[in-house]
């Protein structure tokens, strides 16, 4: 009886410790996907100024609308290129959060 109160007193400091081990993970990777939206809206908001600009200096309507146009497609495919690398950043946030879980699943199994 003794033996199996040891036991899960080293059970629960072992999951205790990968709780906190995956907590410190799941940290560095919020902090690194925050810093990445920040710079993603930094970049669009300093295109969509010098859009702006050009837009307000264009000579003809057609003009403007190439200008209008170009920025829409770079918008387009920087947040999509945007998107694509926060859902990696997301899946590797949650791999890496797993990871020190993966000792303890396979010394229940």
């Amino acid at each position: 009886m003794v033996q199996s109160f040891e036991d899960a007193g080293k059970a629960g400091k072992e999951f205790m410790d990968t709780g906190l081990k995956s907590f410190a993970v799941l940290s560095k990777n919020v902090q690194a996907i925050s810093v990445e939206a920040s710079e993603y809206s930094k970049k669009a908001f300093e295109n969509g100024s010098a859009a702006l600009e050009k837009l307000v200096s264009a000579k003809s309507v057609e003009k403007a609308v190439e200008i209008q146009t170009d920025y829409a497609k770079q918008a387009y495919e920087g947040f999509v290129a945007q998107a694509t690398k926060m859902g990696e950043l997301y899946a590797e946030m949650a791999k890496d959060a797993y990871k020190p879980f993966e000792s303890v699943v396979a010394k229940a199994k």
